[in-house]
């Protein structure tokens, strides 16, 4: 996998005008450096965050193992007051702990009822609002939801895509992320929305062999940093020191492309949706051939996808 490995670009003092004009449009993640976030980047340390959060009760995942994985689901979710996650989630080793004593957290702020409330750090902690300004590169009726995240030294997060585009506002600590294109899905293994590959950096490719062909871009994200995450593009998140971060996801694309009942941002436009049951349903008709003819059909019906589906304007 050595030679396909890309860096993202890194850029500092960014225009809104620049940013939306010349590079928003190439639809490739971007490193911006240099924005005003407000004084959360100073202010944001172990002890602030302990005075100011203590008492509110947060739902976290605990893991036993640094690489978390959503599909077989190798953590279990517990409760904490968000002043004890904090300390806890700071520490290597634990006095207290659930699972063990290197265990690791993972906090993902929800809206007040995560069925129906989407995340945002205005109304869910309040006290914090005033000390981080979000990029404001998009109109306010945009805005879909502001995630608060808190990690262990350590933690790794899936690879997973979301549907709207998202800035990634690292506050404290240091992140790698990896990204891969949307156009590299059929090297990925996906389920739903995540890829299967849990080790990104030593994968199992016997078991996963396609995977070698997708190129990796890469970045390192320090305090300060914002990256620019369009829709559909895969990305890994490894907090290499305790880290704080907001996720800041609006819609891209007009409200009623997207699912109403989605709160989290990676349930699937409703075309797409509807699209998959239709082709399910496709399937289904072709299985009442023999053999020999549902494996013609369904070539040709993957020639006829490629042929007026697929973009030729991307690379």
């Amino acid at each position: 996998m050595a030679g396909r490995h890309l860096q993202v670009p890194r850029l500092e003092g960014v225009s809104e005008e620049h940013f939306m004009q010349h590079l928003y449009p190439q639809r490739k993640p971007l490193v911006l450096e240099g924005m005003d976030l407000g004084t959360c980047t100073s202010k944001w340390t172990v002890d602030y965050l302990t005075q100011v959060g203590a008492g509110r009760e947060v739902k976290i995942h605990v893991a036993a193992v640094a690489q978390m994985d959503f599909i077989s689901k190798n953590f279990v979710y517990r409760t904490l007051p968000f002043d004890k996650l904090v300390q806890r989630a700071a520490e290597e080793k634990h006095k207290e702990f659930f699972i063990s004593e290197d265990e690791k957290y993972y906090l993902r702020s929800l809206g007040e009822d995560p069925r129906k409330d989407v995340a945002d750090i205005r109304k869910q902690f309040p006290l914090l609002e005033g000390d981080i300004k979000f990029p404001k590169f998009f109109k306010e009726e945009q805005f879909f939801s502001s995630v608060f995240r808190i990690s262990s030294p350590g933690l790794q997060l899936w690879t997973h895509y979301d549907v709207m585009d998202n800035f990634l506002i690292q506050v404290k600590g240091k992140k790698r992320v990896v990204l891969f294109s949307p156009r590299d899905a059929q090297y990925l293994y996906l389920s739903g929305t995540k890829s299967e590959v849990l080790n990104i950096d030593n994968p199992d490719l016997a078991k996963y062999p396609l995977f070698s062909k997708a190129r990796r871009y890469e970045c390192s994200l320090k305090a300060g940093d914002v990256l620019f995450i369009p829709a559909l593009w895969f990305h890994n998140v490894i907090s290499e020191e305790f880290g704080v971060g907001v996720n800041v996801f609006w819609k891209h694309l007009p409200s009623e492309c997207y699912d109403k009942t989605d709160t989290y941002g990676n349930k699937d436009p409703t075309a797409a949706s509807r699209a998959a049951q239709i082709l399910d349903r496709a399937l289904k008709t072709l299985a009442e051939l023999p053999e020999e003819y549902r494996d013609f059909y369904a070539r040709r019906m993957v020639l006829h996808i490629q042929d007026k589906a697929y973009s030729k304007n991307f690379e």
